[in-house]
């Protein structure tokens, strides 16, 4: 097909695309519809990424550490920012998974206790709830979908009570394009005194996210996804009030001070969930990816992701022989569907071989969802702000032909 892939500034009409584009290498190569899974790193994340290689293969590892020492501060700063906390209630991981962990492993549980999560949760979260209601005999408790598929407000509400620990619900699900009603989570949990573990794992970076709006207690995130920065990156914001009820299950010399004698004093804030070790370049390379987003604007990278993914699903589901599997009442740039004609892995394969990066939903990794729908795996497709309107057009192009009998 001949078409102009940088074609179209039809959503999100103050950005230039163009010269994001030219700023984003990958693009060059591939239709990239798998943000969902790693963004693309912009040029000014891989170049900050790789001076600070080129500095510790020139002078050291501690000694770059050293001299970079304001970058990585500023590091948190961004992030704060970001989110719309403090530097001091940042801490960095080596992914986000180690950064949910960080905050759920913290806190105790005792027999009768009760974890309230919902149908879309991540299924590392959902590994971590059963472990400890197996080692602790707290209970795991799914809290239903409203009829739209997002989490039921209302009867989250009714199932709090006073053995209620933990409420831990993802933002934006793995498995597709479902935005949960976080807002309305926080002020159930708030009023009820629960407190709020909340993944945002695909949403942070994908559109505006406020931990005072949300009203969460805890919330962790990735790097590598919609933020665009690069992979082994991640980060917990912790409330301040939160640490009065939170034990770090790991302490090591970044977490605490020895206090002379056979005790220790944590370290003041979040960071005292952190570990010492860690990649510099990496999160330079997450200061930076963080930077330019502040720079677009969060509420304009919103508009145009969001508006991307509503584009390609409208499309899709004007397809015959195409469904698609998107729930809740907004939804965001992740768009799931699936080929009647064909399986999901060849529908894959085949886009791939187009040049269209995807991937698939995996029932292993959504098991309450999979309990509930049995229509995983899926095909995701999930384009970002750097994405044309051609692209998602092409792709709807390929998918159709894949369809036809």
């Amino acid at each position: 097909m001949d078409m102009d892939m940088n074609s179209g500034r039809d959503i999100g009409m103050g950005m230039d695309v163009e010269a994001l584009r030219r700023d984003t290498p990958g693009t060059a190569n591939r239709m990239h519809l798998n943000n969902a899974g790693a963004g693309l790193l912009s040029r000014r994340t891989l170049e900050t990424m790789t001076a600070h290689l080129e500095l510790e293969a020139a002078i050291g590892g501690y000694e770059a550490a050293d001299q970079s020492r304001d970058r990585v501060d500023a590091t948190y700063a961004q992030l704060a920012r970001l989110i719309g906390g403090r530097p001091d209630e940042i801490a960095l991981f080596d992914n986000s998974t180690h950064a949910w962990n960080a905050a759920f492993y913290s806190m105790a549980f005792r027999p009768g206790d009760r974890i309230l999560t919902g149908r879309s949760e991540y299924g590392s979260n959902v590994l971590a709830y059963l472990q400890i209601a197996a080692r602790t005999g707290a209970e795991v408790v799914v809290v239903p979908n409203d009829a739209s598929g997002q989490v039921d407000t209302a009867a989250l509400a009714n199932l709090i009570d006073d053995r209620t620990r933990l409420v831990g619900i993802s933002h934006v699900p793995t498995s597709g394009g479902l935005v949960n009603p976080v807002a309305e989570i926080g002020r159930v949990t708030r009023a009820a005194g629960v407190p709020f573990l909340l993944d945002a794992t695909q949403s942070v970076g994908q559109f505006p996210v406020d931990v005072a709006e949300i009203g969460c207690d805890l919330l962790t995130a990735t790097g590598r996804k919609f933020l665009r920065g690069p992979r082994g990156t991640g980060f917990l914001w912790v409330r301040p009030e939160a640490l009065e009820y939170l034990e770090p299950y790991v302490n090591e010399v970044a977490a605490s001070t020895w206090d002379g004698r056979r005790g220790f004093t944590w370290q003041a804030g979040a960071r005292r969930f952190e570990t010492w070790e860690v990649s510099y370049a990496n999160v330079l390379g997450l200061g930076a990816a963080v930077e330019q987003a502040l720079e677009l604007g969060m509420d304009e990278i919103g508009r145009r992701a969001v508006g991307l993914g509503t584009r390609l699903r409208e499309r899709l589901d004007a397809v015959p022989g195409v469904t698609t599997y998107d729930l809740g009442q907004d939804r965001c740039a992740i768009v799931t569907a699936k080929v009647d004609a064909l399986p999901t892995a060849e529908v894959a394969a085949a886009l791939a071989g187009h040049g269209i990066n995807v991937t698939t939903t995996d029932p292993l990794q959504t098991q309450f969802d999979t309990e509930e729908r049995d229509v995983h795996p899926l095909v995701r497709l999930s384009p970002h702000y750097y994405n044309t309107e051609a692209e998602i057009d092409h792709a709807v192009e390929a998918v159709t032909k894949l369809a036809r009998p």
